[in-house]
């Protein structure tokens, strides 16, 4: 009988906050089980093992980060609606910085439940391109472009690779700039 207290969604909330804290890479059940007090097989009640474990924080962060750019971009449109996004996006990436890496992952074939996440955060984009008029192969090679481009922002940010003195955020604002820019005449 599983421990009480403890389900799927309390073991990969608590994996969540684990990573945030100390990188991905030390996601382990045994790190997890000592969080929670609990022998490390005790976890498998609730989860297969670190993989499927990494699959459900993956489609947990995901969906996370799909209504986060929601409640972003509700009531916005066209460049408003972009740089809404691109900031609840960055602000996203430096709030939960060992979630972040799970944004990179493609749904593997056959996975519906991270599929599903990953639909959502299209059609959000979606709606965002439309104001450019934008839609079909064109929207899904604006939202690559918007993707690459924010990542690269965010992982140099993260990693600490902006040391001028220029504050950072003018920078953000420029390349979001430069985004609405290549939206428009795309």
């Amino acid at each position: 009988m599983p421990r009480a207290g403890l389900s799927t969604d309390k073991v990969v909330a608590e994996a969540a906050v684990l990573v945030d804290e100390q990188g991905r890479e030390s996601l382990t059940l045994s790190a997890l089980a000592k969080r929670f007090g609990v022998a490390q097989p005790s976890l498998y009640k609730h989860v297969a093992g670190v993989e499927s474990l990494d699959r459900l924080l993956a489609v947990r962060v995901v969906a996370e980060v799909a209504d986060v750019l929601r409640r972003a971009a509700t009531g916005r449109a066209g460049a408003d609606a972009l740089r809404a996004v691109a900031g609840a996006y960055r602000d996203y990436a430096t709030a939960h910085p060992g979630r972040y890496g799970y944004l990179l992952r493609a749904p593997a074939p056959g996975d519906q439940d991270l599929a599903g996440a990953a639909e959502e955060v299209m059609a959000l984009l979606n709606d965002v391109f439309a104001g450019y008029g934008l839609s079909g192969d064109d929207a899904v090679d604006a939202a690559r472009f918007l993707r690459s481009t924010l990542h690269g922002f965010v992982s140099l940010e993260l990693a600490g690779g902006f040391g001028l003195a220029q504050p950072v955020d003018g920078s953000f604002e420029r390349m979001v700039g430069a985004v609405d820019g290549a939206l428009n005449d795309w």
